[in-house]
Parts: C-alpha cells; structure tokens; sequence
C-alpha cells in the first residue's frame, strides 16, 4: 500500500502540466533566438526596406492607383503591402526553427515530454507572431515618408490587423513546417505559394485595376484583406475595397482556421522515424 501511494504522485503528474506554462517557456526561446542572430533581424527589415525604396522609386508618380490623397507616388501606395512583407518574412521564416528543432533533437525532448500538444503549437505561434508583429510595427517609422500621420487609435487598429496577419500566417508556417525535415523543401514551398499569395494581395496592384481571373484570387486570398485594411487605416481618405469590419472579421477567421490546422498536424503525427 505504501509503494501504491509512494507512485500514485507521479501517475498523476503528467495530467497536472497546464499549457501556459510549456506555451510560455517557448515562447520566449523563440524571442530570444531570433534577436539573438543579429543577421535575421537586419535582414527581415533590410530586404523589404530595399524592395520599397527601389521599386517606389522606379514606378514613381508614373503610377495612378486612384485619385485618393497619399495615393498617386508608387512609394505611397505599396507602403501598406511592404508592411505585410516583412510580417509574411518574419512569420514563415520564424517557422523555420521548427525544422532546425527536429534536426537538434529538441523537439523530441520536448514531445516525450508531459506536455500537451497544444503548448507546443501556442507556444511556437505566439512567438513567431510576437516576433513578425513587433518588425511590422517598427516599420512603422517610415510612416511619414509614405505620407502617414499616426494617431493612437490609428496605431492601436494596425497593431490589431498586424497581429491577426502575423498569427495566421505563423500558423500557416507551422503547419507547412511541422510534417518536413528539410529546409530546402520548406523555402521551395515558400517560394512557390507564399510569395505569390503576397503579389495578388493588392499589395503591388489595386484590385480595380486587375484582369478578370486575378480579381477573383485577390477576393479569395486572405492576405488582400490584410493589405486593404492597413491601405483603409493609414490612408483614411482613400476608398476601401472592403470595410474595415469586414477585413478584420476574415483575417480573424483565417487565423482560427490555420491555428486548427496547425494543432491537426501536430496531433496526427504523433511518431516520427528514427534518423
């Protein structure tokens, strides 16, 4: 009976590990990974930073998206899609740790481990959209080279767009991330549809202006309501494509949508071979 209840303890602590705390210790390993290679951060911010001047610079006023104010020079009207660029850069490219994590054989400590699944999902996601939210709001200080006069308010609505666009496509990352064991494999798949998805996002060319069948992808594709909306909050003068309440609610459903899918992955693979 002693030997009973010396062992009852410990069959029981496994189902007394909660998920904040597993979720929040890798959250911050995310945190500090990232900021500790200097080389990511610069090139999150530099590579998009480049994008914008050159190409702003290159179409110049020979652009006319409308006749809205803060809309007729080129480097005005991409200012919101670059901002997506660098959330899109810093959340897919975050993701990657998860390939590195299974060639370290951290993530299999950290699967053997009594920790619910659902940690180590929330814990990866909250970090790298942590991460890809804080680099779209440091853009931010370019704002006035775009034309942009920040209010509170203003910032507080593009933190909330930014956070819904960093943690949806973080997701999306985790779960192209979570079944591959080669980052080759994993750049390929970022190139082939996540690049893509970010040009018809409106982000280099209004919708209005856009042949038929684009059009039609533009509608669909989620990332375009992320851009419409920053589009609608730092240029309050120009007509949205769509309401602001209706952007949000989408980017809020395809965030739902790509976390669930993310906890799918993670939940069906619960073996993985040995190398």
């Amino acid at each position: 009976m002693a030997t009973q209840a010396a062992t009852l303890p410990r069959s029981t602590a496994p189902a007394s590990v909660g998920v904040a705390l597993p979720a929040f210790t890798l959250w911050w390993r995310e945190i500090v990974r990232f900021y500790r290679q200097t080389g990511r951060v610069i090139g999150v911010l530099a590579s998009p930073l480049v994008f914008w001047a050159v190409l702003g610079s290159g179409f110049g006023t020979s652009f006319r998206s409308g006749g809205g104010p803060g809309q007729q020079h080129y480097l005005d009207y991409s200012y919101p899609g670059i901002l997506i660029l660098i959330v899109l850069f810093t959340s897919i490219f975050t993701m990657m740790s998860v390939i590195e994590d299974r060639k370290e054989g951290f993530l299999l400590s950290v699967l053997v481990a009594p920790v619910p699944r659902t940690a180590i999902v929330l814990g990866k996601v909250l970090g790298g959209t942590t991460l890809a939210a804080i680099q779209g709001l440091i853009f931010l200080v370019f704002a006035p080279f775009a034309g942009i006069h920040l209010e509170p308010l203003t910032i507080l609505l593009v933190a909330i767009v930014v956070f819904l666009v960093s943690f949806s496509l973080t997701a999306l990352g985790f779960a192209i991330a979570w079944p591959m064991d080669s980052s080759q494999a994993f750049h390929a798949i970022v190139n082939l549809f996540l690049i893509p998805l970010w040009l018809v996002s409106g982000a280099l060319f209004p919708l209005s202006g856009a042949s038929g069948w684009i059009r039609v992808i533009m509608r669909l594709n989620p990332l375009t309501y992320g851009v419409e909306a920053l589009r609608g909050l730092l240029y309050p003068g120009v007509e949205s494509t769509f309401p602001l309440s209706s952007a949000i609610a989408t980017l809020l459903l395809f965030s739902l949508v790509m976390f669930a899918l993310a906890l799918l992955l993670a939940n069906r693979r619960t073996t993985k071979p040995a190398a």
